[in-house]
Order: C-alpha cells, then sequence, then structure tokens
C-alpha cells in the first residue's frame, strides 16, 4: 500500500480490480479493503477489511444510485437484526453526499456458504442434510414475515454450527404482515430452482421439514411451479450473460473479432487465446478433418481440448460468414447444459476471428473429457446388460433431454462419455432446446434412432436399451 488514503467517490474509476489493500476514508476513519468478494464495477465494492483494528465485511457502494442501493442493504439489514433471526451484527453505516455509502458488518471468520457444503457433499444422505439446513432457516425467515428476493445458499453462512442469514439488500417484508402461502411456496421455489431438479424427487419429505420447523403447510404442486417459473427465468437471463462482460465472463466484442472466457479462468488462459493455433500445433492431435480440427493441450499442467471449426474453401467462407459460428453455438450449448445441470465438459471460451464483423473461422476451449465413450463402456456387454448404475444414469439422461425439450443432433456413441459416475455429452454443434412439443418430438426419434443404431438390432442389448429409452412422445 502506498500510504494514501482515498475518497470513497473515488472507487467509480477503480474498475473491476483495483490494486489491495486499498485505504478508503469513511467520514474521517480509515478502511483498509484487503480482498474482494464481489464487485460491480464503478457501483458496489464488497470484501474482507480492516476497520478500528478490527476484521469486517466492508459494503461499498459508489455512483448515481448509490443512495437508492445503500438504502435497501440498510432497511434489509435492520430487519434481520430486529427479526431476532441469527445474521451477521451490523457493526456501522453511513453515507456521505457526493460520496456514496458503506455497511460495515461482523466478519465470520471461517465460515462456509451452505453452496460450498453442498458442492463438498459426497453422496444423497449429505445433499439431505445441506438442504435440511437451509429449509430450518427459511422457515425462520418466513415465520418472522421475511423473505429474501434472492435466495440462494451462498446467503446461509455455517460457522461452528450456526447458520446466519446473509445479503440484507434482498430482503423483503415486515414483521407485522406474515407471509402467505403463495409468497411462501414462491419464495421456497426460488431456493430449489438452483439446485439440480432431481432435489424435487424428495419434495414432500423437505417440505415436512419446513413445516416442522415453523413454516406453513405448502402445497408440493405450488412450489414446483414455482421451481419452474424460476428456472426459466434463470436460464433466459444467464443465456444473456454467456457473450457479455460481466463477473462470471470477461468479453471483448468487436468488428474484428470476439473473446469471451470465463474470468476465473482468464488470467491463466491468456496464451492459449493470444494464439490457439500454437496450442494446437504444439497439442496432440485428436482430429484433423476438414470442417475441424481438435487437439489435446496442457495449461499449467492442466489437460484441455482446443476444437478450431474450419473453412473448407471460399464458398464455405460466404455461406458462414453471415451466421453465428459453429463455436458461438457450442459455446451457448455448452453453457445451457451446465446451467440445466446436464453434465457436458465445461466450456471454457470461445474465440471467432471477424473481418468488418464477417465471421471466420473459430474456436472452442472446454476441459478435456478423459473418460470412455458408450460404445467401449458397453462392449462387452452387447450380448448381456451394462451395471444398472450405468443404466440408471442413461434413464436420467433421457428424463432431463425430455424435460427441457433438448435433442442433440447427432447421438452416436462417441458423443457419449462416462465421467464421475454420470453421462456426459460432447460435440455439442447441433444440440437444440426446441420451443415446440412437436419440433422436439420429431428431433427426439431422430436422436433416439441414431442411438440405438450404436448397436446390432438383433443384440440383447439393443432390446434393453429400446425398451429403456422412452420413445418420443412418452414420459
Amino acid at each position: 500500500m502506498n500510504g494514501t488514503t482515498l475518497a470513497l467517490a473515488s472507487l467509480q474509476q477503480a474498475g473491476r480490480s483495483p490494486q489491495l489493500p486499498l485505504a478508503v476514508d469513511l467520514q474521517g476513519e480509515e478502511l483498509i479493503l484487503a480482498s474482494l468478494l464481489r464487485v460491480l464495477p464503478g457501483q458496489r465494492y464488497v470484501g474482507r477489511a480492516l476497520w478500528r483494528g478490527q476484521p469486517v465485511l466492508a459494503k461499498l457502494l459508489v455512483g448515481e444510485r448509490a443512495r437508492r442501493h445503500w438504502r435497501r442493504e440498510v432497511d434489509g439489514a435492520h430487519r434481520l437484526q430486529q427479526s431476532g433471526l441469527r445474521t451477521p451484527a451490523l457493526l456501522a453505516e453511513g453515507f456521505a453526499e457526493g460520496q456514496g455509502g458503506w455497511l460495515l458488518f461482523e466478519f465470520l471468520e471461517q465460515a462456509d456458504s451452505l453452496w460450498q457444503c453442498w458442492q463438498r457433499a459426497s453422496d444423497a444422505r449429505q445433499r439431505q442434510a445441506v438442504l435440511q439446513q437451509a429449509l430450518q432457516a427459511v422457515a425462520g425467515m418466513h415465520a418472522a414475515g421475511l423473505r429474501q428476493s434472492d435466495l440462494h445458499l451462498d446467503n446461509l453462512l455455517l460457522q461452528d454450527g450456526q447458520l446466519y442469514l446473509i445479503d440484507g439488500a434482498a430482503v423483503e417484508g415486515q414483521a407485522d404482515h406474515p407471509l402467505d402461502a403463495g409468497q411462501c411456496a414462491d419464495n421456497l421455489g426460488m431456493l430449489l430452482a438452483q439446485l439440480p431438479v432431481r432435489v424435487e424427487d424428495d419434495l414432500e419429505p423437505l417440505l415436512a421439514h419446513y413445516q416442522a420447523c415453523g413454516g406453513l403447510r405448502l402445497s408440493a404442486d405450488a412450489v414446483r411451479a414455482a421451481c419452474e417459473r424460476v428456472r426459466r427465468w434463470r436460464l433466459k437471463d444467464y443465456m444473456k450473460k454467456i457473450g457479455r462482460d460481466c463477473s462470471l465472463f470477461s468479453a471483448r466484442n468487436t468488428a474484428g473479432g470476439l473473446r469471451v472466457v470465463r474470468r476465473e479462468r482468464a488470467a491463466e488462459l491468456q496464451a492459449l487465446l493470444d494464439d490457439p493455433d500454437a496450442a494446437i500445433a504444439s497439442g496432440k492431435l485428436l482430429k484433423d478433418g476438414g470442417s475441424a480440427t481438435v487437439a489435446l493441450v496442457q495449461v499449467a499442467g492442466r489437460p484441455l481440448l482446443v476444437k478450431r471449426y474450419n473453412l473448407k474453401n471460399f464458398l464455405h467462407r460466404l455461406k458462414r460468414c453471415w451466421r453465428p459460428t459453429r463455436a458461438w453455438h457450442s459455446w451457448q450449448e455448452g453453457n445451457r447444459l451446465q446451467l440445466l445441470g446436464i453434465a457436458t465438459p465445461q466450456p471454457l471460451a470461445v474465440i471467432e476471428s471477424r473481418c468488418c464483423w464477417l465471421r471466420g473461422r473459430s474456436w472452442l476451449i472446454t476441459e478435456y473429457l478423459p473418460g470412455q465413450d458408450i460404445i467401449s463402456r458397453f462392449a462387452p456387454h452387447v450380448n448381456g446388460a451394462p451395471p444398472e448404475e450405468e443404466l440408471a444414469a442413461l434413464d436420467r439422461l433421457f428424463a432431463a433431454l425430455c424435460r427441457e425439450r433438448i435433442s442433440h443432433g447427432d447421438f452416436k456413441g462417441t458423443n457419449l462419455f462416462w465421467q464421475d459416475g454420470q453421462w456426459m455429452l460432447i460435440d455439442l454443434d447441433a444440440l437444440q432446446q426446441h420451443g415446440s412439443e412437436q419440433g422436439f418430438l420429431r428431433a427426439h426419434a431422430r436422436d433416439r434412432a441414431r442411438f440405438l443404431r450404436n448397436w446390432p438390432q438383433d443384440s440383447a442389448l439393443y432390446r434393453l436399451l429400446d425398451a429403456r429409452i422412452p420413445q418420443a412422445g412418452q414420459s
């Protein structure tokens, strides 16, 4: 740190990654911002800080809308404090005209969010325990007449076995106006919609636990309907973000080219993004066809897959330059599948070369998938039956594709890999989420027929899979 204490308003020009530690003046008191947890450039900076010699969680709000956001944060924090619910203590608050606002909270050392606990859970029993903790906290909040308009597991922190509610800006309601069943169902649906759909298989016992913790008796159908509404909204909102600069993605979109990369991997992938062809040339070539070149590369000791979509000749270039590239389509659909909980290698970055907005070659970078494809995996079982675990995972995959009206478009066995107890889809160039039921049914029938053609029609495996995989139009 250079010893200079900055005015709070100077954070408007600090960008996404200001140099830390950073000393900020709060009406004559110095706050040392040590690390950042969340940033909305030029508007909101949230992180661990030092104030009066103690660690605090600082929320600093600047810019034209600072007062409105600060007022909402303060009101929500006060609601939580007054409700009697466990929440980090609000140690200081203030607003300076022309500068911005701040809230300083007790910092919970060595606390984990319930989302981190969920991700670490190794089996269904542990995940159920995490959800029960969340529902206990939500039931208490609802009983106090409050709800969070942005309810998710990251807003519930666990420290030494005690659960804390955070993020007052999203807290709505009043203690003297109890929530009705519809409001509770909507709020609970928001929480569950951000988890895998299979959570809803145990919805009734979860709602019974919620009720036992002080919540209202809720209709499972109402909660499911709320889940579906939130899932549709989240997907629509997320698909808007995958091509623009935001907290999740670093994006550059100009007439000369497009580059989008997951922000947390941007520094690691910088050299690869600067020259993907060099990475392909030095990597292990897996495919070198006229339309696509695929290579396995190593970046910081981690295996990644780079796929270049080629242009065969001038006519091919002319036909493709007006349309979204195949790399962009695969980037979109890979992100779509991930949000929907359908397994696919994580898409890391996409690049398009352009000339005056006209598209040329393109590149897609994803995690590398080392598992076996389904043809190799099922080869010993052509005249019998594969393990039930693998068949059940296949059932879940087809059920998810039917539920979301998604067709793959090229369902050959080499595009389906076994990894970590699930089947993962690759080669998403032709994948599509259909807007109409009839369009999906036709595409699903083609996918099903192509998938079954991976094995001889007179084999026991073909007959087994034909019986298990739903026909188009069946659930």
